[in-house]
C-alpha cells in the first residue's frame, strides 16, 4: 500500500488557542530525534511525502531542522502547515531547507484568537516571509483562509476583506480578489503561490451526536497520520487519537495496516458507510 501522504505530528504543543480546533486531551510533547528517524525508516516504502501536522505547531519543535535534514536524507519531500506567528523565527532554517516542499498557512488562526498579537504586524511580516521565500526557493507558499461561513455554522471571517485587498496590494494584481473568489476557491498569485479558501468545517468530536452514516473519506486510502507518540490513526483529523490502529514503535507499520480496525474502516467507506463513532461525526468527509 502506497500513500499519497502521511501525516507526522512533531510536535502537538501550540502557541495559539484557535476556537476552530478541537484542541487535545493528549500528554503535551515534542517528538525528539531518535523517534523521528526511527519513523521516517519506517513509513519509506510507503509514501514520498510527509506532512507536519495533526495538531501543534511544528515550527516550536527545537529539532525541526534536524528534521528537515533528516528528511532530506531519507529522500523525503515534507509540507508544514502552520499558523503563520513564528515564521521569523525559523525563517532561515526553511528557506534553506532542501526537503521542505510547501508551506501552508493558516490566516485564519488569528481572527479565531483572543490574543496580543497586532494583526497588522501579523499579516504584513507573513507577506513579507511569503515574498522572501519566493525569492530564496522554490517553495510553494499557500495562503489558507478556511473560515468561509456555511449552512451549519458561523466562522470568524470579518478580516478577511482587509486581508485580500492587503494581498492585492502586496503582490500587486490588477484583479479584484473578492470578485475572483465567488466562482474559484484557489486562486495562483504569483509563482509558486497560492491562496486557497475554504468553509469551516466540523472535526470529528465523541461528545457529538452521530449524524453522518453513509460517507466516503480517503483515510487509509491516500493518508494515514503518526501522533507525537507513535500512535497511527487513519487520518488527520483523529485528533485525540480515538482510532488508535497501533503503535508505530511497539509493531511494523504494515502489521498495523493490516488489523481488523483498519480493514473494517477501509472496506467501510469503500459502502459508503462510515463505521468508525469518530468518522460518524465529522463533518469533513464525502457523501
Amino acid at each position: 500500500m502506497r500513500f499519497k501522504k502521511i501525516y507526522v505530528e512533531i510536535t502537538n504543543i501550540c502557541n495559539l488557542s484557535c476556537n476552530f480546533c478541537p484542541k487535545t486531551k493528549r500528554a503535551l510533547k515534542h517528538m525528539d530525534k531518535v523517534s523521528f528517524l526511527y519513523i521516517l525508516q519506517a513509513i519509506k516504502p510507503y509514501t514520498e511525502y510527509i506532512y507536519f501536522h495533526l495538531m501543534g505547531e511544528p515550527v516550536l519543535n527545537p529539532e525541526l531542522k534536524t528534521f528537515l535534514e533528516l528528511s532530506a536524507g531519507e529522500g523525503f519531500k515534507v509540507n508544514l502547515t502552520t499558523n503563520g506567528t513564528l515564521l521569523k523565527e525559523v525563517k532561515d532554517i526553511l528557506i534553506s531547507s532542501k526537503a521542505l516542499r510547501q508551506i501552508n498557512i493558516s490566516l485564519h488562526s488569528f481572527e479565531a484568537n483572543e490574543s496580543n498579537l497586532n494583526f497588522y504586524e501579523y499579516l504584513d511580516s507573513i507577506l513579507c516571509f511569503v515574498k522572501e521565500v519566493n525569492r530564496q526557493s522554490n517553495i510553494i507558499c499557500s495562503l489558507r483562509l478556511w473560515n468561509l461561513d456555511n449552512k451549519e455554522q458561523g466562522a470568524s471571517n470579518e478580516l478577511n476583506q482587509y486581508i485580500l485587498k492587503k494581498i492585492e496590494e502586496s503582490f500587486r494584481l490588477e484583479d479584484d480578489l473578492i470578485l475572483k473568489l465567488q466562482t474559484q476557491k484557489q486562486l495562483k498569485l504569483c509563482n509558486r503561490v497560492y491562496l486557497n479558501m475554504a468553509e469551516k468545517f466540523e472535526w470529528g468530536k465523541m461528545a457529538r451526536e452521530p449524524s453522518y452514516t453513509k460517507r466516503f473519506c480517503l483515510g487509509l486510502r491516500d493518508q494515514i497520520g503518526i501522533l507525537v507518540d507513535g500512535t497511527v490513526v487513519p487520518c488527520c483529523l483523529d485528533n485525540d487519537g480515538n482510532i488508535p490502529l497501533g503503535n508505530i514503535f511497539e509493531e511494523p507499520l504494515e502489521t498495523i495496516l493490516k488489523c481488523k480496525r483498519a480493514e473494517d474502516i477501509y472496506e467501510g467507506f469503500s459502502r459508503r458507510e462510515a463505521v468508525e463513532d469518530l468518522c460518524k461525526r465529522c463533518g469533513y468527509g464525502h457523501f
